[in-house]
């Protein structure tokens, strides 16, 4: 069953007239013959909201009874039995009296929604939820009623009904809101003219976003990337830190408090990629930046300020978040300024914001011994220095003398070099204190005891381990260095190989799961949904081989079956699983997009085709009536030319009629699921020649240029021909006299394009967007041109057959009309000419 469709009313403030505009728009669709009812209406004792009520059928309310008080409330039961094409809901936040189906109005909504009948509600700006804090300081009112922003962003259509606030005070005057006895203290609280100036301002900035979202969506199902109007941009700058949630909530914020705002996270990395990060902490936040509906970067640069200032510039910012230093104040005195002190110099006109966190000013730490060596390596520094130490000692007391005790010391901190070279700290040590014993037992008088006598020797000893801390130190970190640009050229190998499998055709899941298996070296690696099935896989588990499990989002689990994985494995496969959770999105969302497209081609045609109908209905039924009764009439004394030519007015009137009562049937018929696009290959040529045909043009009206290399259009040859044929009619009224509208056909991509060109006086740019509008109800200056009557049905057709039509700037004046559709495989040439005039 089709969801039902939700219009919203909003108001700044009680008495704008939302209900009276409810219950006029109610009037007016009976009037056109929908089923419309009133599920419930609050008139607050206003006579002139009541009045307009009346001949609309109204749903008796229930009756509920709460402590010994009787209430009246919305009956959703009567009303779903009822099963009406609309229904009028007034006070969509209001709360129900205990007792009811639903605590609030809004379910009931959603329920009537749910059951496929449409609903018109209506609502004031301060009761919704997000503004509750806002109106509170604005009034100093706490609003108790509210509605869920995300329940209100899902309407399909949302109306401001707008009233200047002094006209709303003197209707309050007036006693056409409140009662007098309530006027002013009205006045004088709430409906003060500063607090109503701010409730307006606050609607239609609230609406301004939404309409700000559906230009967004507009832009995203057209494709179009270039920038039309730069939006204030909140950079925040991740280091991978824990202080990363704490600066993205904060951009957020500040982000969130322009209309449109854009979060834009970006972490700076080294270009040798082994700048000290957590992959887990930056998943964890990039995952975070896309929940708060930012957008999450990566660059590299050996000077971190100078490429955080330089992609803020090329992402056009206008505010930078970074957050305090976690250097302590011994650190920063000894290193010098900052990355923050070095981003506010080079910032310029971009705002710098620097926030605190719990992880700033860190306390000095020195490095930790253990090393990021193998334990086999330090098995090799062991054995080699009890293996080469009693060589060396064997070597040296052959050739001792007098004169060695020189040589002897530097042979035996050369060993200690040598030895920290291949084992690190604790072989080195090692090495050096046996050194030292071996120098003073073999080589330091008296010989063979281990007596230091003399402090120099002591001295010696102790330079022999500093010796190899330090030169251990500088191994163990190159060592660390090494090991960590192997693992970041194998997580980038990894990653590109997956990208590379995407790009080549392979599915994105199976890609991840196949080059998980092969990176960590896995027997098998499965990725099972919540309900058990196997999404896919990769090799096969044998017996007794260990298995890990890992949570893939909500979606489901990893099963690695082959081995045990170490730390930075996991944090690698962190990585991993939230790119399959990624994926598993996408891959439902174009399910659903895959589901829902019939449906929306089929919907704009259906829309496109009552939008003409409604418009266009009125002239040709009144123009027949009027022949009629002319002919009629009994007090006329008629010549044979005036009853011809009243016959044939009607009969012009009745065909046009005819052909707006079948494109109504059509509509029945796509509604009841048995009507469709129906796309096949169709010739462009033939079609413009059979408009042209049904409008009776020739030669000396209209120039063709037609591709005669175009391969078939993808589309319905019925639609393109009313297509085709609105876009002549439009064009003929206003190319100036003496001139011939131009159509021509041309390839583009994979598509064909249909232009119609005349040399009229053309559309400004800022009203290309109203002429596909099938009517205006405010706003309207020039009903004479024409503007939107009939190109809302054409652009409704063509997007129909996934295509589209634009209005373009016609090169010395005039207006370029441009239907794109696709095309399919390119098929043998074919003529164009012929007899067509």
């Amino acid at each position: 069953m089709p969801r039902g469709r939700l219009r919203v009313l909003l108001g700044a403030a009680p008495g704008v007239g939302k209900t009276y505009t409810m219950l006029e728009e109610g009037k007016r669709l009976a009037g056109e013959g929908e089923d419309v009812v009133i599920a419930v209406v609050e008139t607050h004792g206003r006579a002139a909201t009541a009045a307009v009520a009346e001949g609309l059928e109204v749903v008796p309310r229930a009756t509920v009874e709460h402590r010994g008080v009787t209430l009246t409330e919305l009956d959703l039961d009567a009303v779903l039995a009822r099963r009406p094409g609309l229904a009028l809901v007034d006070e969509l936040a209001h709360t129900n009296a205990p007792g009811s189906r639903h605590e609030k109005r809004w379910q009931d909504v959603e329920d009537l929604l749910a059951a496929g009948i449409d609903v018109i509600s209506t609502v004031n700006i301060q009761h919704i939820e997000s503004l509750g804090d806002v109106v509170q300081q604005i009034t100093g009112v706490v609003q108790r009623e509210t509605v869920p922003d995300a329940f209100l962003r899902s309407a399909d259509q949302i109306e401001v009904v707008d009233l200047a606030p002094q006209a709303l005070r003197d209707r309050l005057a007036g006693g056409r809101v409140y009662p007098a006895e309530r006027i002013d203290a009205a006045l004088s609280n709430y409906f003060r003219l500063g607090n109503l100036t701010a409730l307006r301002e606050l609607a239609l900035l609230w609406l301004a976003d939404e309409v700000d979202t559906a230009l967004r969506n507009y832009r995203a199902e057209h494709g179009i990337d270039s920038k039309w109007e730069a939006r204030e941009r909140v950079v925040v700058a991740l280091t991978g830190g824990p202080e990363g949630e704490t600066l993205l909530r904060r951009g957020a914020r500040i982000a969130a408090r322009s209309a449109g705002g854009e979060l834009v996270a970006v972490h700076v990395t080294d270009q040798d990629g082994l700048r000290a990060a957590h992959p887990e902490a930056l998943a964890s936040q990039r995952a975070l930046v896309e929940k708060l509906g930012g957008s999450y970067h990566q660059v590299f640069g050996e000077d971190v300020p100078r490429a955080l200032v330089d992609f803020a510039r090329s992402v056009n910012a206008s505010q930078l978040v970074i957050g305090v230093s976690r250097r302590s104040r011994l650190v920063a005195a000894l290193t010098g300024p900052g990355i923050g002190a070095t981003v506010i110099r080079e910032s310029g006109d971009i705002d710098v914001h620097i926030v605190t966190h719990s992880a700033a000013g860190g306390r000095l730490t020195l490095p930790r011994l253990g090393g990021a060596l193998t334990l086999r390596r330090r098995v090799a520094g062991f054995a080699l220095a009890l293996v080469a130490g009693p060589l060396v000692t064997w070597l040296l007391v052959s050739m001792r003398s007098a004169e060695s005790i020189t040589s002897d010391v530097l042979s035996y901190q050369l060993l200690v070099v040598i030895v920290a070279l291949v084992g690190g700290i604790w072989p080195a040590l090692f090495a050096a204190l046996l050194s030292g014993l071996t120098l003073d037992f073999f080589f330091v008088e008296p010989f063979y005891t281990v007596t230091i006598s003399e402090p120099l020797h002591l001295l010696a000893l102790v330079l022999y381990l500093v010796n190899a801390v330090l030169v251990s130190y500088v191994v163990d970190q190159a060592a660390r260095r090494s090991r960590m640009a192997r693992r970041a050229a194998a997580e980038s190998e990894l990653l590109a190989t997956v990208a590379g499998s995407v790009i080549r055709g392979e599915g994105a899941l199976q890609a991840l799961v196949s080059r998980t298996r092969e990176a960590f070296n896995l027997a098998g690696v499965r990725l099972i949904g919540n309900d058990g099935r196997t999404l896919c896989r990769d090799g096969e588990p044998t017996r007794g081989d260990r298995h890990t499990v890992v949570p893939v989002g909500s979606r489901a689990r990893l099963e690695l079956h082959g081995g045990d994985l170490d730390a930075s494995d996991r944090r690698l496969l962190s990585v991993i699983t939230a790119q399959l959770d990624s994926a598993l999105e996408h891959s439902d969302l174009s399910e659903t997009a895959r589901s829902l497209g019939p449906l929306a081609e089929a919907d704009k045609v259906r829309s496109a085709l009552l939008s003409a109908v409604s418009h266009d209905l009125r002239r040709p039924l009144a123009a027949a009536t009027a022949a009629v009764g002319g002919l009629r009439a009994a007090d006329v004394d008629l010549t044979p030319d005036d009853r011809a030519e009243l016959l044939a007015t009607a009969e012009e009137s009745l065909h046009t009629l005819t052909g707006l009562v079948t494109s109504l049937l059509d509509v029945s018929r796509l509604q009841a699921g048995v009507l469709a696009v129906n796309l096949q290959p169709t010739d462009a040529a033939e079609v413009i020649l059979t408009a042209l045909d049904e409008l009776g043009l020739g030669p000396g009206e209209v120039d063709l240029q037609l591709d005669a290399d175009l391969p078939p259009l993808l589309a319905d040859a019925g639609l393109v021909q009313r297509v085709v044929v609105n876009l002549l009619e439009n064009a003929r009224r206003y190319a100036p006299p003496g001139t011939r509208v131009r159509v021509s056909t041309s390839g583009f991509g994979g598509s064909g394009e249909i232009r119609v060109v005349d040399h009229g006086p053309g559309v400004a740019e800022e009203r290309r967007d109203e002429i596909f509008l099938p009517f205006q109800r405010l706003g309207d200056t020039d009903n004479l041109t024409g503007l939107g009557l009939g190109l809302a049905l054409a652009r409704g057709f063509a997007e129909g057959m996934g295509g589209g039509l634009t209005a373009e700037d016609t090169p010395g004046g005039g207006l370029t009309m441009v239907v794109s559709l696709p095309t399919v495989a390119a098929s043998p040439t074919r003529p164009t000419e012929g007899a067509w005039s």
